[in-house]
């Protein structure tokens, strides 16, 4: 939902996510919830292994990646309308 409210935020705006920082890792840990796993917050001990950040494990860095490139084409397509309406 954060990522969601970010686009969201920045369409209402007129503007667009000029980028975003994500810490992941290709291990299997559980250093964030959410996700297909269904990972919760009892689950983050099980393998919580970084000193700093949080990172996403690998599939929750894939789910976001599509989750991203949709909320992309989104905007993109909001841009095209708005781009046109004002013409």
């Amino acid at each position: 939902s954060e990522v969601k409210n970010v686009f969201a935020c920045h369409q209402s705006e007129g503007s667009y996510a000029g980028g975003l920082h994500i810490e992941l890792t290709g291990q299997n840990v559980t250093e964030c919830i959410g996700g297909a796993q269904k990972i919760s917050e009892k689950d983050l001990s099980s393998r919580y292994h970084t000193h700093c950040d949080p990172r996403l494990n690998a599939n929750q860095a894939l789910e976001l990646a599509f989750l991203i490139s949709d909320e992309i084409k989104k905007n993109s397509t909001y841009s095209k309308n708005a781009d046109r309406a004002a013409s």
